[in-house]
C-alpha cells in the first residue's frame, strides 16, 4: 500500500505485470479517502490530472491516476487493445486494495474508453462513470489521426533538440518529455501511440451501454474527436448519464478546469453507493 503523500505531493507506485513489464500509477491521497480512479488519454500520464485531485481534495477524494501503458512512467508494451489496458487496471486495483469495493471511474478520451470498458466487464468495481469527452464510435479512418506523429523522434540528446523537432506538436508533446539515459524521450513512442490509436477506431456503442450506474459526460463543443451531436446522443440512450457542455476542445478538464471540476464534484456529490450493474 502506498505510504501517505506530503500535503500536494503524490505519491508514485510501481507494480510489476505477469509479462515483466512496469507499471506506474500516481497516488494524490489521502490513503483514507474515497478512491477516484483518473485514466488519461492518449500522449496524456497520470500527472494530468493533478490539478483535478487538488480541486477534490476537500470532499476527501483520493485520485489514483496510472500512467497507462505505453505512456509516461510505465513501460511499452506489446499489445494496445482494449483486452491489454483492462488487464492493467484489473492489477492495478488488485496491488492497490481497490477491488474489493466499487468505486467511480474517469477518463479521458482513450481513459474514457477504457473507463466504460471495464464498467462493462467488471459491474462489480465500478460504482460510476466520468466520461470526459470520450465517444462511443470513431471512425475508421487511414492514416489513422495520431499518423501525425510519424517522423518525430521518441529520444535526442537534449530537450530543446527534441522540441525542435516536435514541430507544431510541441503545445501537445512538451510536458510529456522526460529525462532518457544520456538525453530526453517523449512520453510516449510514436509507433506506439499509432498503434493504439488504430485500436481504438470503430464502433463501440455496445460497450457504451453495457452497463447503467450513474454517468457523466464531460463534453467540449469544440472538439474534433467527439462531435455535439454523437455526445447527446450518447447522454439520450444511456439511462442515468448526465451531459455537461462546456466551450472547450477536446480536453475540457484541461482547458476548464474550474468550470469541469465543478460539473465533477457534483456529480460525485450526487451518485450513490452501489456497482455499476449491467444493462
Amino acid at each position: 500500500m502506498p505510504t501517505e503523500p506530503a500535503p500536494g505531493q503524490p505519491v508514485r507506485e510501481h507494480l510489476t505485470t505477469p509479462d515483466g513489464r512496469r507499471l506506474s500509477c500516481l497516488d494524490f491521497g489521502p490513503t483514507e479517502g474515497r478512491p477516484l480512479l483518473a485514466l488519461h488519454g492518449h500522449l496524456g500520464e497520470g500527472a494530468d490530472f493533478a490539478d483535478l485531485a487538488r480541486d477534490l481534495s476537500p470532499d476527501a477524494w483520493r485520485v489514483v491516476a496510472p500512467d497507462q501503458r505505453g505512456h509516461g512512467d510505465s513501460d511499452r508494451a506489446k499489445r494496445y487493445d482494449r483486452t491489454g489496458y483492462l488487464d492493467d487496471l484489473n492489477l492495478l486495483l488488485t496491488h492497490l486494495g481497490l477491488g474489493h469495493q466499487p468505486l467511480p471511474v474517469l477518463g479521458h478520451s482513450l481513459g474514457a474508453v477504457n473507463a466504460y470498458y471495464l464498467a462493462a466487464a467488471r459491474p462489480d468495481a465500478v460504482s460510476a462513470l466520468i466520461n470526459i469527452d470520450g465517444p462511443a464510435y470513431l471512425p475508421v479512418v487511414n492514416p489513422v489521426p495520431l499518423s501525425v506523429l510519424l517522423g518525430i523522434p521518441y529520444s535526442a540528446p537534449t530537450r530543446e533538440e527534441l522540441l525542435a523537432a516536435c514541430g507544431s506538436l510541441t503545445p501537445l508533446l512538451e510536458n510529456g518529455l522526460r529525462p532518457h539515459h544520456d538525453g530526453w524521450r517523449l512520453g510516449s513512442h510514436p509507433t506506439d501511440m499509432i498503434d493504439s490509436d488504430t485500436r481504438l477506431l470503430g464502433d463501440h456503442w455496445h460497450q457504451w451501454l453495457g452497463s447503467h450506474c450513474p454517468a457523466l459526460l464531460l463534453h467540449g463543443t469544440a472538439s474534433t474527436v467527439l462531435p455535439t451531436a454523437q455526445a447527446r446522443e450518447m447522454a439520450s440512450r444511456r439511462p442515468g448519464t448526465t451531459l455537461v457542455e462546456l466551450n472547450a476542445d477536446h480536453w475540457p478538464h484541461l482547458r476548464r478546469p474550474k468550470e469541469s471540476a465543478v460539473a465533477i464534484r457534483r456529480f460525485l456529490d450526487s451518485i450513490p453507493d452501489g456497482r455499476c450493474s449491467k444493462t
